[in-house]
């Protein structure tokens, strides 16, 4: 019997066993509460000038530190908590990016106020074409929908949201699909054809909750 060909990955994917596990189990899956696009926003704003895979093996610190990414909580911490953060080793201590966290949870506590959601808000964006790349060069690191997405986040008060981060958080959670056309996680989310267009409907939609652009 002929074996089954080797899993098709991105390239970054085969670096370290962290992000193989990453990219099988994790990438791309649909992310729609607000406290997980909360922790992706997050992470991506920290991952900003360093490599994914640091930020891995500091995910549970990062969680530990910032109580779960609990938004009602973390928009609590004052300055002994960012100063305690900033003494923590098993995060990145970078004050601007801590104040941003901070300032981002009480962003998605004032959506929640007005009665919007930072997750409704963040899939609004989902385009009606998703890329094919058929390598990895062809991976866009934005799109006129990330650049969108940036700016009308930092209009809600979001900070550290340019259109690489915003594009790396829509990739994460599902919102495009970027895996190669080849690769065996290629339409994991349940959301996207092989060749782009969707196979099914945007979180929210039935519900017509979808915000307008």
């Amino acid at each position: 019997m002929d074996e089954a060909p080797p899993p098709t990955r991105s390239n970054w994917a085969e670096q370290d066993p962290l992000l193989t596990a990453y990219y099988d189990e994790e990438w791309g899956m649909p992310v729609t509460d607000d406290a997980g696009v909360f922790e992706r926003l997050s992470l991506e704003a920290f991952q900003s000038g360093l490599s994914w895979l640091t930020i891995l093996r500091k995910r549970e610190a990062f969680r530990e530190a910032f109580a779960g990414f609990d938004p009602e909580r973390v928009a609590a911490f004052g300055e002994a908590e960012i100063e305690a953060l900033l003494a923590n080793a098993g995060i990145i201590r970078n004050r601007r990016k801590i104040e941003s966290t901070i300032g981002n949870a009480r962003a998605t506590l004032a959506l929640a106020a007005a009665g919007d959601s930072l997750a409704r808000v963040v899939w609004s964006f989902m385009p009606e074409r998703s890329p094919a790349p058929r390598h990895d060069g062809e991976v866009p690191a934005s799109s006129a929908e990330s650049k969108a997405l940036a700016k009308e986040l930092k209009r809600r008060g979001f900070s550290f949201v340019g259109p690489t981060t915003a594009y790396a958080l829509m990739t994460a959670i599902g919102i495009v699909d970027v895996h190669l056309v080849s690769s065996h996680r290629r339409g994991c989310s349940g959301l996207w054809n092989a060749d782009g267009t969707r196979s099914g409907d945007a979180p929210f939609s039935k519900q017509g909750a979808l915000l307008a652009r």
